[in-house]
């Protein structure tokens, strides 16, 4: 958008984010929701926990400032603020309560974010900007290059330079960062953490904005389910296949893996214990902001389930309506017959002509086809002799895989762990029914209850022990991707 005259008086006009910062009150909103919202990543909070924040913050502005400082009551000021006009929050109400819930909005957000952005650093460092802008040109040549040669090239060269590096620690001569290129790169990664968790509001934001229309379109649909529905699956691709639906959904995949989790975990440590950081005074939830990244994409994936919820409800809505259609036509029908039951029938009740004629030209009639004549053998059964034959043993020795047994079992190793994979699970309670098993553990991973992942880009195999036709035990393997398990 170009930053014109009219694109700006618009934007003045009604963006959320200016009108919060030309706003009278907005010291007031932005230091509030800053506090209570964006430093410690809340997602939501109830009407009368945030109420009762915002009432403790306005008596102790009217002791500075006097009575008339801020003279409406804590609810009031929540109410306006989420209003249409204004758009700094958003109330909603969790389906079963009755308590209303607030969230900040993604462009109150950003006015925060900027004003987070005047306030005075302890230094401006550049050299970690410079190299991450070098590294991601580097990320899209090599991602880009078409031409083996090169890149073949390109990786012989890292492989040197990572060489002489190992020669030159076993050497003894260990290359340190000093303390400013460890601040330098300290704030760029707290910088890139913030941005990310605002990141994320939008991304739940847009993905609510379906689920918006998709609620009006359903209230006020009268057409057939099918022209909805693909309508509506339209749009939902079109956003997941966007940049950046694909980009969230590969970011979720990468933070899902446990071994990634913990390597963050143990890095965080790492760097957090460094004197040259400890000396920034790092806010206390860059310990674990991987984390408050899992919380906010759960969130996002949880506006997602709800969009699913709206079209199976919308389904189950028409189904009913359609049933009782055909049942009041029954009725009617019934009701018709019994009324005419006891009046006498006339001569001639009605009359009615075929509703169009039967035209049969000779061409288009088939020709005879004699039938084949089943030929039986000559042959002398003996009943002894098929009684050894066949074995109806067979027949009762079907099986039936449990699934409810593979779920108690999932949910009892899940306690343990917070996730782990299917071949983890397989070696820890082997399969003893075979494939069907197998089969019956991948059915409930893609249920509709199970909090799975499957990262097609790993492939694991699975063995398991069984018996060929002569009893014999034989190992079988199947390989699939990676299919994990989270709590």
């Amino acid at each position: 958008m170009s930053l014109d005259h009219a694109n700006l008086k618009t934007l003045r006009e009604r963006h959320p984010a200016w009108r919060l910062l030309a706003s009278a009150h907005a010291p007031l909103v932005a230091s509030f929701l800053h506090r209570t919202f964006v430093l410690p990543n809340v997602r939501t909070m109830s009407e009368a926990d945030l109420a009762e924040a915002l009432e403790d913050d306005l008596f102790a502005l009217r002791e500075q400032l006097g009575e008339d400082a801020y003279p409406k009551g804590a609810t009031d000021y929540l109410n306006d603020w989420a209003g249409t006009d204004k758009g700094w929050l958003r109330k909603f109400y969790k389906p079963g309560s009755d308590e209303a819930q607030f969230d900040l909005t993604p462009a109150t957000e950003k006015a925060i974010a900027w004003l987070v952005s005047l306030t005075e650093r302890p230094f401006v460092g550049t050299e970690s900007r410079l190299l991450t802008l070098f590294a991601l040109l580097d990320q899209i040549g090599a991602g880009t290059e078409v031409d083996p040669a090169r890149r073949l090239e390109d990786l012989q060269k890292k492989r040197d330079e990572i060489d002489a590096e190992i020669n030159r620690v076993r050497a003894g001569d260990v290359p340190l960062l000093d303390d400013t290129a460890v601040k330098d790169r300290f704030q760029q990664f707290q910088q890139l953490a913030r941005e990310l968790l605002a990141d994320f509001r939008e991304v739940e934001h847009n993905f609510r904005s379906l689920d918006r229309r998709v609620r009006e379109k359903i209230a006020l649909w009268e057409g057939a389910k099918g022209a909805l529905l693909d309508e509506i699956l339209g749009e939902r691709d079109a956003i997941g296949d966007s940049d950046q639906g694909r980009s969230f959904r590969a970011f979720w995949d990468f933070l899902m893996s446990s071994s990634r989790q913990e390597q963050l975990s143990e890095r965080l440590d790492q760097v957090l214990a460094l004197p040259a950081v400890a000396a920034l005074k790092p806010e206390p939830r860059m310990r674990r902001v991987h984390h408050d990244w899992l919380e906010a994409g759960e969130h996002t994936q949880r506006t997602v389930a709800q969009l699913s919820q709206q079209l199976r409800r919308f389904l189950d809505d028409r189904a009913f309506v359609e049933n009782r259609r055909i049942l009041e036509v029954l009725r009617g029908i019934e009701a018709k017959a019994l009324s005419l039951r006891g009046q006498p029938t006339p001569e001639a009740p009605m009359s009615l002509d075929e509703m169009s004629a039967n035209i049969a030209l000779t061409q288009e009639r088939p020709l005879f086809t004699p039938g084949r004549k089943v030929r039986l053998a000559d042959l002398a059964l003996d009943a002894a002799a098929a009684d050894e034959v066949i074995d109806t043993s067979r027949l009762f020795d079907q099986f039936v895989v449990d699934k409810e047994r593979l779920r108690a079992t999932l949910q009892q190793v899940l306690r343990g762990r917070a996730q782990l994979t299917l071949r983890e699970l397989l070696e820890a309670e082997p399969l003893s029914q075979g494939l069907a098993e197998l089969v019956a553990w991948l059915e409930l991973a893609h249920a509709d209850d199970a909090r799975t992942t499957v990262d097609d880009a790993v492939t694991e195999p699975v063995r398991w022990t069984t018996r060929d036709a002569q009893g014999e035990l034989v190992t079988r393997e199947a390989r699939l991707p990676r299919v994990i398990f989270s709590r």
